[in-house]
């Protein structure tokens, strides 16, 4: 006899967490399946200084406020041990090392195809994130570079590369931080598609949130939408990269054409040799264990409704970003997200009982 659970979520992060949240509630039977072998999420595998954009107190899954931190910014370890207290606190069902590997839709019922074997519900989560899905631009040349190459996904902290001639690509967050940390000690540059955009000193992620939400809300209605300097895509000021700032390090080199064997090629002719390089440069969506059900565009992106997939009945995917709501993929924005899709899944089980 199969284990029909009603719901399935796929990761065990903090959108699975503010899921399973919703999904006790709501007294329906769930089982998180996350692959990691501990609590954290993907905060686990991120570098040791990276902290929140946004207080704790504008920081907290549903139900339970975030500690007040020591600093501005909750630190890496303050949301892991967050992120497990939750979890722990609301006893969320939720199986450890446990890699999805597909999924498939049939007789009215998924399939889940793990590691561990297969488990069978009526409606899926998918709230895997991106982080195990890191993204590095096909550049000319750069199988041939002999360097050290790493994307921000796999950096921990500048001591790996203490006396290193570094090149950090990418403009965004991410980019800007280890900058920030490496200038510190070695030598470093900043390759950047275009020049690096700061937000005021003042704004952090929960203003960022606001100004997402009231532009959300336009667009829904209709009306214009004017964030002024307060691009959501801009470099966020916090404390690291004030410091970097009053350094004058975080100048951009622009851009390179190629790699070769000790370095690369930039766009005004110049040879330059670097030892290492680290990719700030984004990932896509880890979702390629859908592939069987849905279709998927080249960065994982899927078609949906908010968070409900549009090509398969009882299918949602929670905090992936803006394309399954607004600030859906941040601790301060997912509450709505994962509300809301929780309540489809709700109603959705109690239009298919006789399933």
């Amino acid at each position: 006899m199969k284990d029909i659970r009603d719901v399935l979520i796929i990761g065990g992060g903090q959108s699975g967490l503010a899921c399973g949240y919703y999904l006790k509630r709501a007294k329906l039977d769930f089982l998180i399946l996350d692959q990691n072998e501990e609590c954290g999420g993907s905060w686990l595998n991120t570098w040791d200084s990276l902290t929140l954009f946004s207080p704790s107190e504008h920081s907290s899954l549903p139900g339970w406020l975030m500690p007040k931190s020591e600093n501005i910014y909750p630190s890496r370890q303050e949301v892991i041990s967050y992120l497990c207290d939750y979890e722990r606190h609301y006893q969320l069902n939720i199986q450890r090392s446990t890699r999805v590997e597909n999924v498939i839709f049939e007789n009215n019922l998924y399939k889940v195809i793990t590691n561990k074997g297969s488990y069978y519900a009526k409606t899926i989560i998918a709230a895997a994130g991106t982080w195990n899905n890191p993204f590095i631009p096909k550049i000319k040349g750069l199988e041939s570079f002999e360097g050290i190459q790493i994307h921000s996904a796999n950096y921990k902290n500048a001591e790996s590369f203490r006396d290193l001639k570094v090149l950090v690509v990418g403009e965004g967050n991410s980019g800007a931080q280890i900058v920030a940390e490496i200038s510190k000690i070695t030598t470093v540059k900043w390759s950047t598609r275009r020049k690096p955009e700061y937000l005021p000193d003042e704004v952090d992620g929960y203003y960022l949130f606001n100004v997402a939400t009231a532009k959300f809300k336009a667009e829904q209605q209709g009306k214009p939408f004017d964030a002024s300097a307060y691009n959501l895509g801009n470099i966020v000021m916090v404390p690291a990269v004030k410091e970097a700032r009053s350094r004058g390090v975080l100048i951009s080199s622009g851009t390179f054409d190629s790699f070769y064997t000790n370095g690369v090629l930039w766009s005004d002719g110049r040879k330059e040799e670097f030892e290492a390089v680290i990719w700030c440069t984004g990932f896509n969506y880890a979702t390629s264990f859908l592939r069987t059900i849905i279709s998927l565009d080249e960065k994982g992106i899927a078609k949906t409704l908010e968070s409900k997939a549009m090509e398969s009945p009882g299918l949602w995917l929670v905090g992936y970003g803006n394309w399954t709501g607004y600030a859906s993929a941040t601790l301060i924005g997912l509450n709505r997200n994962t509300k809301l899709a929780v309540a489809e899944i709700v109603s959705y089980l109690n239009r298919n009982k006789e399933v």
